[in-house]
């Protein structure tokens, strides 16, 4: 059960895809999409036709504005046209080919993304949201040690209005490679920049597990659960906390939440078959 909380992107933050970890404690981190405020109601946009008004810049912020709405909605052909007509309006627009490379990515289309991430990454270089969602891709990677240089730019950015994302993969980043201590700095940071951050909630609970600091693992499991329902892997954590902690009563309250809400996860096998570690 060592599967590393990589919910979107991001850190991908898109709900589609690392995001806010809507059923899974363990998706994806915190790509920047769901921060975007697109200046059309999707629900009234015609993806078919072409926006007129404005300066070719302002059009391609309007595409890539509503492009990232409907990523994060999960309509993954349509943002990737309107990633098309933003660079059709102006080539020189970083955040549309960041949009090409979330939806690429999205697609496992990993050659692509990358392509636009780069492209991104050279016309807008202090783009805090285009670094963190680069960096969590180079993570994904293998290539740690340039991802976790792109998070340190995205988190410098004085104008990011939300650091505990690129704090939060940092934090995953590093967990990823084994360097569990860089990866408790960064979690402890996103929570204080945050402190409803779930997906750095479970992971520094499942890091102070994997350390044998089981107070603390309960501690910022309970945090948790505060902020959301339990998932199946929330639950067969607390299980194993309490059972390390030798509390039979809280330990049997978890499994048996366990077993009634998420009969044949992974989870709750390795319950049934009492494989605790």
């Amino acid at each position: 059960m060592k599967r590393l909380f990589s919910c979107a992107l991001a850190a991908l933050s898109a709900a589609w895809l690392l995001s806010g970890c809507a059923g899974n404690p363990t998706a994806a981190p915190g790509v920047a999409v769901q921060n975007q405020q697109p200046s059309t109601p999707v629900s009234e946009y015609k993806p078919v036709e072409t926006i007129t008004t404005g300066s070719s810049r302002t059009r391609a912020k309007s595409h890539t504005e509503l492009g990232l709405a409907y990523l994060e909605a999960g309509n993954v052909a349509v943002a990737l046209e309107e990633a098309r007509m933003a660079v059709r309006d102006d080539s020189s627009y970083g955040p549309a080919y960041n949009l090409m490379g979330l939806a690429h990515l999205y697609l496992q289309e990993r050659p692509q993304a990358r392509e636009n991430f780069e492209k991104a990454l050279r016309l807008a270089p202090s783009d805090p949201d285009i670094n963190n969602n680069y960096g969590w891709f180079l993570c994904q990677d293998g290539d740690s040690a340039r991802a976790m240089q792109l998070f340190n730019n995205a988190i410098k950015n004085p104008l990011y209005a939300t650091p505990t994302r690129p704090y939060t993969n940092a934090g995953l980043c590093a967990m990823q490679s084994g360097d569990l201590q860089t990866a408790e700095v960064n979690f402890l940071r996103a929570i204080n920049a945050d402190a409803n951050n779930v997906q750095a909630l479970y992971n520094i609970a499942l890091l102070f597990y994997r350390r044998s600091n089981y107070y603390e693992a309960r501690k910022y499991l309970s945090d948790f659960h505060a902020q959301r329902d339990p998932v199946a892997e929330s639950l067969w954590l607390a299980v194993r906390i309490e059972r390390k902690l030798g509390d039979k009563v809280s330990e049997a309250g978890f499994a048996g939440q366990l077993r009634r809400r998420f009969a044949g996860t992974p989870e709750h096998q390795a319950l049934m078959q009492g494989k605790y570690d």
